[in-house]
């Protein structure tokens, strides 16, 4: 087990809420980025974020990781919530509000 992927384990489990992205949620520098946290910061609970570019290691591990090819990604309590089309999906039915809330209110508890 390699440093990075202990690294992601321990980031995934510290924050209930977590985006791994392309560059950060004020400038995304990916398309696929900028969409997706769009569609998170209009639930309106914070989240935390790790910027793929500044981590190479990270970027390189987290797909073999995540059994996820693509970036960005969305975590939420430990579990893989998919990338910008799923995020974008779930925000539109309105099921990512849902999910945010519940994590953020588990959190708060």
């Amino acid at each position: 087990m390699s440093l990075t992927i202990d690294t992601i384990k321990q980031q995934i489990e510290q924050n209930d809420i977590l985006l791994y992205m392309k560059g950060s949620p004020n400038q995304p520098m990916c398309g696929f980025s900028g969409r997706s946290v769009q569609a998170i910061m209009e639930c309106g609970q914070r989240f935390a974020f790790v910027d793929i570019l500044s981590n190479p290691d990270i970027r390189a591990e987290l797909p073999a990781y995540a059994n996820w090819p693509t970036f960005p990604q969305l975590w939420i309590k430990g579990e893989l919530v998919g990338g910008c089309d799923i995020i974008t999906e779930l925000h539109e039915s309105g099921e990512l509000k849902t999910m945010i809330e519940a994590a953020s209110s588990e959190q708060d508890a």
